[in-house]
């Protein structure tokens, strides 16, 4: 009998430590999901009570916290990380997909004036067209990284007041939907701000379905290019020889990506243009490692409406040259 009650104490201690531990990893009562909550119902007009029920379901993550504290590894020279996205299988599933999709981006070009081959790339890139998009729950991520994050907690946490709007308001169960461990969503990666501001229901039905409606993603993606000021037919980076020491200023270094300098003045300076390209354009010099040397390009603005999707000219020109070699492969 001894024996069996001192089981019987185990196990109720193990249940109490399981619920306990459930408790702690569930956002119900957090003290800053309240202020989150009580900030969507007076501002917002959300139901508390729906709040806390959402918060309670919403977990903390510890690979999250994980992957987002984690060291970043050493930038990867252009020669490497270019091996990445150009390569025959991406290019063989974007010309797949362009095919399965042409219409929908032949009329998302028609409207935005952004060409279809670099929707392809964007969503190519991203997502490797749709087939990994992230398997974290939005809500369990926007949590964690809001609350439990706090180096970027002010970032995230009005990230997570956007997407429980725009779920409210897109009639989406907040529950359900997933993406990145960092709350990035569906075949563009959206986060939930830009979903607000250039997610587009492209085919009519009153949704804008970035996760499951490949129309829809390809119309946003589209949005985007334009809302951040895609000139429809302008070049968009031009190879270029360095006969002189670049002045520092002049080149892109890390997030330094606006063109701020003329064609005319990188030529003065040195980086010619092995293209005809307009003197008065603006640009920003921009160099890659090779695996015996270095390549020189200017990098006009369409390269950095580019960049406005993610801030790296090594991303921008990935997507660039793997949209070329869409667009070069393309059946009439």
């Amino acid at each position: 009998m001894h024996k069996f009650l001192r089981v019987l104490l185990v196990a109720s201690c193990l249940l109490w430590s399981t619920l306990s531990c459930a408790q702690e990893v569930n956002y119900g009562a957090n003290p800053a999901a309240m202020e989150v909550i009580d900030e969507l119902v007076s501002q917002e007009g959300f139901d508390r009570e729906e709040l806390i029920e959402i918060f309670s379901d919403a977990g903390r993550q510890q690979s999250i916290l994980d992957a987002m504290s984690r060291p970043a590894e050493k930038t990867k020279a252009w020669y490497e990380y270019r091996e990445i996205f150009l390569n025959d299988k991406r290019e063989k599933q974007g010309l797949e997909f362009y095919q399965q999709h042409r219409e929908t981006l032949q009329r998302a070009e028609q409207e935005t004036g952004v060409p279809a081959a670099m929707i392809v790339s964007i969503i190519g890139v991203e997502t490797y067209y749709g087939r990994i998009a992230g398997s974290y729950r939005v809500i369990d991520a926007l949590s964690t990284l809001a609350f439990d994050y706090p180096r970027r907690s002010e970032f995230f946490t009005k990230e997570l007041k956007h997407f429980l709007i725009l779920t409210r308001d897109q009639g989406m169960d907040p529950l359900l939907l997933k993406g990145s461990y960092a709350g990035a969503m569906g075949y563009g990666q959206f986060m939930p701000s830009s979903y607000r501001s250039y997610a587009i229901d492209f085919d009519g039905d009153e949704k804008a379905d970035i996760w499951n409606n490949p129309v829809d993603a390809i119309g946003s993606v589209a949005n985007y290019f334009k809302a951040h000021g895609w000139t429809e037919g302008d070049p968009v980076i031009v190879a270029a020889n360095a006969t002189a020491a670049i002045p520092e200023e002049m080149m892109s270094r890390g997030r330094n990506l606006k063109p701020r300098f003329s064609v005319a003045e990188f030529t003065a300076a040195g980086l010619e243009p092995t293209m005809q390209t307009d003197p008065e354009a603006e640009a920003i010099g921009i160099e890659f490692e090779l695996a015996d040397g270095m390549e020189y390009w200017l990098g006009l603005h369409n390269f950095y409406v580019i960049t406005r999707y993610n801030h790296s000219a090594m991303y921008a020109m990935s997507v660039y040259q793997l949209s070329q070699r869409i667009a070069a492969g393309v059946s009439p």
